[in-house]
């Protein structure tokens, strides 16, 4: 029996002005079962990650986290529900060390002001930074908890960012190029944390160009191109598409 849809686009459609970038687009991320989403280059892939996380509003369709219907739901709330993203330009704030990092990362579990400044000052042993300092350590990062961010090597701050990303209780994280940027060690270690996050139950939903890393990570992919959904199966079998094969290689090479 297939597992239950973690996420569902129903029809989504998304159009600024009279340009329209996603038509009718459906499709469903079933729960645990890590999936990417790929294509050419304006294919619309973070206009998707932006409509479910919020950033954007769609022109038509539904969003579905779960059964819980979040098309219209403030961004905000949606993290509190479940969903988490990450983007490709780090979001950490370097000035700050890494565990004041995860802590403010935690602020969507706040029920008021009080809460907000219990952890930096007022309660020093605060159950946030208890479980930012397990969330490190069980990723083999706790060396760096005290550290700056602005001091650390890129993939590392990567990896920080992830952590950040999941202490919020996500049940679905959204990763927008994990492995850019990364050497083949820093790819192998974000490898290996992604594996960690799937062992713990999160479902992933990944956007990456590095197909190795894809095969590695993922065991579904979606493929759009100009803003609709041309194929979806495992890589092997979207590699095989033609369809597939037009939009990165063109009908020529195809």
């Amino acid at each position: 029996m297939s597992a239950a849809p973690a996420l569902t686009l129903d029809h989504l459609g998304k159009a600024f002005g009279g340009l329209r970038v996603l038509r009718d687009l459906s499709f469903t991320v079933r729960a645990q079962e890590p999936t990417a989403l790929i294509g050419p280059n304006g294919a619309g892939k973070t206009t998707v990650f932006n409509l479910v996380s919020g950033v954007y509003a769609p022109s038509e369709g539904r969003i579905l986290l779960g059964e819980r219907d979040i098309t219209h739901m403030p961004s905000r709330r949606r993290i509190a529900v479940g969903l988490s993203r990450s983007f490709q330009n780090i979001r950490l704030m370097s000035h700050l060390t890494v565990i004041e990092n995860l802590i403010v990362g935690q602020h969507v579990r706040a029920s008021g002001l009080l809460d907000l400044v219990k952890p930096f000052r007022l309660v020093p042993n605060h159950r946030w930074r208890r479980e930012a300092i397990d969330a490190l350590a069980e990723c083999g990062l706790e060396a760096y908890a005290d550290e700056s961010v602005s001091a650390l090597p890129y993939g590392i701050r990567k990896r920080i960012d992830l952590v950040r990303a999941t202490l919020a209780g996500a049940s679905l994280l959204m990763l927008d190029e994990p492995a850019a940027g990364l050497n083949p060690t820093e790819t192998n270690a974000m490898r290996a944390h992604l594996e960690l996050l799937k062992k713990r139950g999160v479902t992933l939903l990944i956007v990456e160009h590095d197909m190795h890393f894809v095969d590695q990570v993922c065991e579904r992919v979606i493929v759009l191109n100009f803003g609709e959904k041309i194929a979806e199966g495992t890589l092997a079998e979207v590699q095989r598409d033609p369809q597939v094969r037009s939009a990165y290689l063109g009908d020529e090479a195809a």
